[in-house]
């Protein structure tokens, strides 16, 4: 008999978080018990698979590796990541494989050559495969760009983390706007590529030279002010009222 009561316990909890899925109170309160993750763990991934290539790159052509030397052999690590996450947990590592498809469009394109024009556009090549890998991503389970956010959002609180968890299961809005996040940086940096093609043959040479820097910089400060204004924001606001609704069930 007290076995199975044991067993109730915890189906009956389980089916109360379905029957309430915009309730923030059906975060089981043991959550906001589990250890805090601190910010290294949080920001791993994006040291693994975003810092580590694009240093060892720049280490690279600084000590003076030839362009497609150092973008192959900075794609030694994205690829590896890459191949491991499917073999072993059967799953894309989304920034690993972003990496790499950067790298190899870069390397294509670093044969191009001759006309000026041509090459001040052709970086628009890899923040469009960047743009349109973020743009697929934001329809799939995992947003590529969650990943960079959700560290800022959960501050390495194991409340917040845990928070964050039960809202993508439980709220519909929540999971809207992690979406709509991603879809925004995916179109910025789509239409910085259309700008960047756009000047490179309208515009004078010399112009281009300085204004590219100023079309990429932008373009990115645009994405920043959209997402966090319409995006992360909200978000951030529904990721501390449910860590402080489970902290203070808990209590």
């Amino acid at each position: 008999m007290t076995s199975t009561a044991f067993k109730t316990r915890p189906a009956q909890s389980r089916l109360g978080t379905r029957l309430a899925p915009r309730s923030v109170t059906a975060m089981p309160p043991a959550a906001s018990q589990a250890p805090r993750p601190g910010p290294r763990a949080a920001l791993r991934p994006l040291l693994l698979d975003l810092a580590v290539p694009l240093g060892s790159y720049y280490l690279l052509h600084a000590a003076g590796a030839g362009l497609v030397t150092a973008l192959a052999a900075s794609s030694i690590w994205p690829a590896a990541r890459t191949l491991t996450a499917v073999v072993r947990d059967r799953t894309v590592n989304g920034l690993a494989a972003l990496m790499l498809a950067v790298n190899v469009v870069a390397m294509v394109i670093s044969f191009w050559s001759g006309d000026p024009r041509l090459m001040l556009a052709k970086d628009g090549a890899v923040t469009s495969t960047i743009g349109i890998a973020i743009l697929v991503s934001a329809f799939t389970a995992r947003p590529m760009m969650t990943a960079g956010m959700r560290p800022f959002l959960v501050k390495g609180d194991a409340a917040r983390d845990a928070a964050f968890t039960a809202l993508l299961g439980a709220s519909a809005r929540f999971r809207w706007l992690e979406r709509m996040f991603s879809v925004t940086w995916g179109i910025a940096l789509l239409a910085e590529c259309v700008v960047r093609v756009a000047c490179a043959f309208t515009i004078p040479v010399a112009t281009m030279i300085w204004l590219s820097t100023v079309i990429t910089i932008g373009s990115i400060a645009v994405a920043i002010l959209v997402s966090s204004i319409f995006c992360s924001a909200p978000m951030e606001t529904m990721v501390k009222a449910a860590a402080a609704a489970t902290t203070q069930t808990a209590q």
